[in-house]
């Protein structure tokens, strides 16, 4: 499988960055990323599920720093749109700007394959999720109630809605 190097790697001080490297997940990834998920969530996903979004073909991705699996990101696309399931940065690299190299990135993939928007869900207490999406552009366009396990009862999601359309349009006339 090929390794896809994020070339963002000075930030816009001129400082160098941490070399972060996006990579197709396989399924013998899955246990050090269902390990990046435990540590971030307290309803993780498990580890059967990021086995069936590989096999499926979802977009899955491995976010690596000095060799070692940071994070992840998997999408799906249908019906000319792209749903961000599940992105997350292992806590002892967030604030370095890698979920929002992730985010791009993703949504590079999303724009290459013509895809007209892209979705995602938020819960609405992580208010850092809720400020990226919101610089890149998402707007919210609706709730879902009761969508996420919480303590005590369950917790509403935001639905965020990217349109990318005016992107590949210009894609499509550019020879």
């Amino acid at each position: 499988m090929s390794a896809e190097l994020d070339r963002s790697d000075h930030d816009s001080h001129g400082q160098g960055r941490e070399h972060v490297r996006f990579r197709p997940m396989s399924l013998p990834d899955v246990p050090a990323v269902a390990n990046v998920e435990r540590a971030a969530y307290l309803f993780p996903w498990s580890d059967g599920v990021f086995r069936d979004c590989v096999r499926v073909g979802y977009v899955c991705r491995v976010v690596e720093a000095r060799g070692e699996v940071a994070g992840y990101g998997i999408m799906s696309f249908g019906a000319g749109e792209a749903h961000i399931l599940n992105i997350c940065i292992r806590s002892d690299l967030r604030g370095q700007g890698i979920g929002r190299r992730l985010m791009n990135y993703l949504l590079d993939q999303a724009t290459e394959a013509y895809m007209q928007d892209v979705f995602l869900e938020v819960r609405p207490s992580n208010m850092v999720a809720m400020s990226l999406y919101e610089s890149l552009g998402f707007t919210r366009v609706g709730m879902r109630k009761a969508y996420y396990q919480a303590m005590g009862g369950r917790e509403d999601a935001l639905v965020y809605k990217l349109p990318l359309g005016m992107i590949n349009a210009r894609k499509q006339r550019t020879p």
